[in-house]
């Protein structure tokens, strides 16, 4: 079968190749992928990978072979999954403890954009327990997870302060729920919660902006730079936290990964949440949309058709 891989010697450091084909273990159904979607910390990863490394997490197509165990979705199934690899693939295994029915009316193209970015925003603020009349600020709000994040919160009833590199990165996210849009970290606020996916000073920051009893969930480091702040202003308000997200540890802690999906699925399908999908391409382009990706002229999520 077909599958995009690591290619050091390529100038996109990716390129299609013939490989082996996946084999199942007894927990996993065999699917046959229709579209990935990208995110940065996989594509970053292509960079230094070896040859051959096998990337990808977020998958939609169709089961061609029914878990051995009998568990999870059957033969002929449309579905979406979350893999830990190997995802740019014309077929993939898929644990079914992390796989999904989606309705018909949902595509394969949006329902890829939901596993990892989707799951994501749905930890991060079960963390915060919101409720109505939280304040929220989201860093990195123009990304996949904090487009998805923001629309999640503002359901929930809460005021959320969307944060953006520049004026033209935030376009959109007053349309889905942001109550306030901000170029750049603020010097004060009380926030209730926080999701923190830049480090740096950008997370220094954030650690001064809570309220009394206020969380910053760190999910991300996109600067890739470490991070040193004044404990005195973090513990000043008292009761407040730094919570340290990982997705993989995050779904087995709560065993909801296949309740959590399926609820992403059915609100993009109803049309009550926005994938916000803002590049489309045959995955033999994957390499410029890697880039893209990557020099951030991606607003939300990219899409790669497998054909």
């Amino acid at each position: 079968m077909k599958a995009l891989v690591a290619a050091p010697r390529t100038d996109f450091h990716i390129e299609l190749r013939d490989v082996d084909d996946p084999s199942p273990g007894p927990h996993d159904a065999l699917v046959e992928v229709r579209a990935v979607s990208l995110n940065r910390g996989e594509v970053r990863s292509l960079a230094s990978a070896d040859d051959g490394w096998h990337p990808g997490w977020d998958v939609a197509g169709e089961v061609i072979a029914r878990a051995a165990d009998d568990s999870g979705p059957g033969v002929g199934e449309r579905v979406v999954g979350l893999v830990p690899g190997r995802g740019w693939a014309e077929r993939v295994a898929v644990n079914t403890s992390v796989l999904v029915p989606i309705p018909d009316a949902l595509s394969f193209p949006a329902a890829s954009t939901l596993p990892v970015a989707g799951l994501t925003a749905v930890c991060a603020l079960r963390v915060g327990e919101v409720v109505d009349g939280s304040r929220i600020l989201v860093t990195g709000a123009a990304g996949g997870v904090g487009r998805f994040a923001v629309q999640l919160a503002a359901h929930g009833g809460a005021t959320v302060t969307a944060i953006v590199g520049s004026e033209e990165r935030g376009e959109g996210l007053t349309e889905l729920g942001a109550a306030e849009v901000v170029v750049g970290m603020p010097t004060e606020g009380a926030f209730d919660l926080i999701l923190e996916s830049v480090g740096g000073a950008s997370l220094a920051t954030a650690l001064t902006l809570l309220g009394p009893g206020g969380t910053v969930v760190s999910f991300g480091n996109s600067s890739q730079e470490p991070t040193t702040f004044d404990v005195n202003a973090f513990r000043g308000n008292g009761g407040t936290t730094l919570y340290g997200l990982v997705l993989a540890h995050e779904l087995v802690k709560s065993g909801a990964a296949v309740r959590d999906l399926a609820y992403l699925a059915g609100l993009t399908a109803t049309g009550r949440l926005d994938p916000q999908i803002s590049v489309t391409a045959d995955w033999t382009d994957a390499g410029a949309v890697t880039k893209a990706l990557m020099d951030r002229q991606v607003k939300g999520k990219a899409v790669l058709l497998v054909n």
